[in-house]
């Protein structure tokens, strides 16, 4: 499995040109690493913990901000297995999450507060999806 954790410059300047006006949700999926990878000189590099652990630390720190954007944990799931797709691709974390747009998910990234938490998520990520969606009108068909 292909390890990705942060965007690519050229992925978030292709988010930035989609329109930032309208509600967006982001698929996420997130494989943590066995143990948790901090800096050799973050406080909880010889702590020991596991990814999951670390991205609870992740989770606590911003959810404030999350919640003074007015975005939220749209839906969250457990991972079973692949239907359709590569088979080396497990995943631990599977959520959506809604924002309200994307000037605020911009926000989200830029807040100083986030920007220290992120150390939480990079130590504890293995590999991850973040996929960005628009909402579409449901139905009872595919397509």
């Amino acid at each position: 499995m292909t390890a990705y954790i942060d965007p690519q410059r050229e992925q978030f300047d292709a988010f930035k040109s989609l329109d930032r006006n309208e509600p967006i949700e982001m698929l996420n999926l997130v494989k943590f690493r066995p143990t948790a990878a901090y800096p050799a000189d973050h406080e909880l590099a010889a702590g020991g913990l596991t990814g999951a652990q670390a991205y609870r630390n992740y989770g606590a720190e911003t959810a404030p901000i999350i919640a003074r954007l007015g975005a939220s944990i749209l839906w969250r799931g457990s991972f079973h297995t692949t239907l359709i797709g590569p088979q080396d691709e497990a995943w631990d974390e599977v959520f959506i999450a809604r924002y309200p747009s994307a000037h605020a998910f911009l926000e989200m990234v830029t807040d100083p507060i986030y920007q220290m938490a992120v150390v939480h998520r990079q130590a504890a990520v293995e590999t991850s999806r973040l996929i960005r969606c628009g909402a579409a009108k449901g139905g009872a068909a595919f397509g």
